[in-house]
């Protein structure tokens, strides 16, 4: 339950909304949801406690990362930990992950691959004025011995698939994540190589969509992706067309990708300066030229951290991810919409999330400067409300 609250009427100097920039407004908050945005310059209602951050300030709608690993420390063993740690350990770990994340303005996450379900766990434990909204996926779909396959998804054959499918509903998972090809953190795994054929693959969607789910595929390589798309996934996580040598786009599939407004996640936010795996660094060039083509093909994109995995990505690494966009060619306010309206919609949480709008979740950013002008602005954090509770200063993880 979100705390019964008075009415509060937050103005700053410019809004965004989710969609486009404005001048000075206000925006009305009660009992976790915004009950009205005001662009007209009117004088706050009398009832209303009023927070006025000034004219410089921006009011933003909360910040979503499509693709998270809560259960993840992003130590130097991130796997071992997540693999061998006890429970309770791991719960400690999303703990804090959640509470880092809420801190640099995310306010809604998607976690796609925890061990025995511990995101639901973390979800039920945790009050959600403290942590980000968390929409789930559980162990993630893979084959015996595939990629990730110590989270504890193995599964194969049509009868195990579609109960795996089922068990997830049961649980309250909101998505389904398969590992439609393989990955490189797990021995004996390749990114390269399919795990699921199309067959199978058109039956998790199948019977995701009987249960009211979405579908996240992992997929690297381009026969895999031609896989995941005919078989008509939601969301394509890290979509790299990954080669022996490097990367190759095929813009037959990227075609489809566009036409179908296909959501693409893209596998952004890395430390700079930090060491980057073999594998990623032996391919970077060609993966930086891929992504920045899918950008200037005008596909539907948002921002998937895979914070946790890897010291180069802790919890807070999602400004660096939406930099890191933006020097792909997208315009800043692109960026803003991608993390924002587009990337609740991606996650299912379209108009509930990501907008300033009556009826919305009452979740806000607030910076110093304009994040449009410099996006570096996003770092600059004033204050950030979580189903209109406003975080402490001094509640850092």
């Amino acid at each position: 339950m979100v705390p019964q609250s008075a009415p509060q009427a937050l103005r700053a100097g410019h809004v965004f909304d989710g969609s486009q920039a404005h001048g000075p407004g206000i925006v009305l908050v009660e009992n976790g949801l915004i009950r009205d945005v005001d662009l007209t310059g009117s004088v706050p209602p009398e009832h209303a406690t009023v927070t006025d951050f000034g004219p410089d300030a921006w009011l933003l709608p909360g910040l979503v990362d499509a693709h998270v690993h809560l259960c993840w420390d992003a130590g130097p063993d991130a796997v071992d930990h997540v693999a061998n740690g006890d429970s309770g350990a791991l719960l400690d770990t999303a703990r804090a992950a959640a509470t880092t994340a809420l801190h640099t303005g995310v306010t809604t996450v998607r976690d796609l691959g925890d061990r025995d379900y511990l995101a639901l766990a973390l979800r039920d434990q945790m009050p959600p004025t403290q942590r980000p909204e968390i929409v789930a996926a559980g162990p993630p779909i893979t084959t015996r011995g595939g990629h990730c396959h110590f989270l504890g998804g193995e599964v194969e054959g049509a009868d195990a698939l579609r109960e795996a499918v089922r068990q997830r509903a049961e649980r309250g998972c909101d998505v389904v994540k398969v590992m439609a090809s393989g990955g490189n953190m797990t021995p004996g795994s390749s990114p390269l190589a399919r795990q699921y054929g199309l067959a199978e693959l058109q039956l998790i969607v199948e019977e995701a969509r009987r249960h009211g789910l979405s579908t996240a595929a992992h997929v690297h390589a381009a026969e895999a992706i031609g896989d995941v798309l005919d078989a008509g996934f939601d969301t394509l996580e890290h979509f790299s067309f990954l080669t022996a040598d490097g990367a190759g786009l095929q813009h037959d599939l990227l075609d489809q990708v566009v036409q179908r407004g296909t959501f693409v996640s893209l596998t952004l936010g890395y430390l700079q300066g930090g060491e980057l795996p073999s594998a990623l660094a032996a391919r970077i060039d060609a993966l930086i030229d891929v992504m920045a083509k899918v950008v200037a093909s005008g596909a539907r994109i948002v921002v998937g951290t895979d914070a946790g995995i890897e010291p180069g990505k802790p919890h807070d690494i999602f400004p660096h991810a939406l930099a890191q966009l933006a020097q792909l060619g997208m315009p800043a306010a692109k960026v803003l919409r991608s993390a924002t309206a587009e990337a609740a919609e991606a996650v299912g949480l379209k108009g509930r999330k990501g907008v300033l709008r009556p009826g919305a979740d009452a979740d806000l950013l607030v910076v110093g400067s304009s994040p449009i002008a410099d996006l570096g602005a996003i770092t600059d954090i004033r204050a950030v409300y979580r189903a209109g509770n406003r975080l402490p200063r001094d509640d850092r993880a």
